[in-house]
């Protein structure tokens, strides 16, 4: 099976720059799972540069290995996984980007591969989803993220990187009553900033609400409430505290750390995932590399 090499046999420098430095091949057929570059930034409302993304996330997983001592993880003896490469997005139209993803994409699930993909701005889950929900029905969402990413309009545009789970909600693209939203903190426009979010069934769980704790006990109740349907993970880089994330393009103090991040992963064990992303990872807001090997 494709599994990343040794560097007791190959140096880490060498080769194509592929995600765990798997093999590229162009077709999902035959995979399991499959990791896919969305490089996009243009539904950015604050810092560019979350179009370098996936190609500095590659980069820095160098140093992933075959095996997890922690938790006994063994993906590579049982599944068959590749890096497919970049969807060719169109960084002059955002609706175009969003429909070249969504065929993408249609193309991976329907050869019954997971798609793993590494963003990008957050826009580009709405198009995924479009896809996940043309197979599986309504998905439940595991959403971690410091914002939640529900706004209906901006500058006059509904499509954002600010609204992709309203979007979803529109065309019913979600199972609402399998919606948790994790992280979510920072300023905002209103009292209550949640809303919206509540009043469409999700589970808010608010920056504050997992502050100095294990999020163990969280993800057990998520666990639960998801159930055995499919759902989808969409985690944004910016749920983590910038002092641990500083390349992201819409920071906010007071985050996850890098350990509840791998609680709330590891608490996924056993769901039914269909497909999941990690977006808004923007290298040159930090040269030293910390946010995509985070990522």
């Amino acid at each position: 099976r494709n599994q990343p090499p040794s560097s007791e046999f190959v140096a880490r420098t060498v080769g194509v720059c592929s995600m765990m430095r798997l093999p590229v091949q162009a077709s999902p057929e035959g995979l399991d799972a499959a990791f896919v570059g969305v490089p996009l930034d243009i539904g950015t409302s604050n810092r560019p540069g979350a179009r370098f993304g996936p190609r500095r996330i590659r980069e820095e997983s160098v140093m992933l290995r075959t095996v997890n001592p922690s938790t006994g993880a063994l993906p590579f003896q049982s599944l068959m996984v590749a890096d497919l490469g970049d969807v060719n997005v169109n960084l002059y139209n955002l609706q175009d980007s969003c429909r070249l993803i969504r065929e993408a994409y249609q193309k991976i699930v329907t050869a019954g591969c997971i798609p793993l993909t590494l963003g990008g701005d957050h826009t580009i889950t709405y198009p995924i989803l479009q896809a996940m929900a043309k197979k599986h029905g309504p998905v439940g969402l595991l959403h971690v993220d410091a914002h939640m990413d529900t706004a209906d309009t901006a500058l006059g545009e509904k499509l954002y990187h600010g609204s992709p789970f309203r979007r979803c909600v529109d065309e019913g693209l979600l199972d609402c009553k399998r919606v948790v939203q994790i992280g979510i903190r920072g300023s905002a426009m209103t009292l209550d900033p949640f809303r919206y979010s509540r009043s469409q069934g999700f589970r808010v769980v608010p920056a504050e609400d997992c502050w100095m704790k294990s999020l163990v006990p969280l993800m057990g109740e998520v666990r639960q409430q998801m159930g055995g349907k499919p759902i989808y993970i969409s985690f944004d880089i910016d749920s983590l505290d910038p002092a641990y994330a500083p390349g992201t393009g819409t920071p906010e103090i007071a985050g996850l750390t890098p350990s509840q991040a791998l609680e709330i992963i590891r608490g996924c064990q056993g769901l039914n995932v269909v497909g999941c992303d990690l977006v808004e990872v923007s290298p040159p807001y930090d040269p030293f590399g910390n946010t995509a090997l985070v990522a």
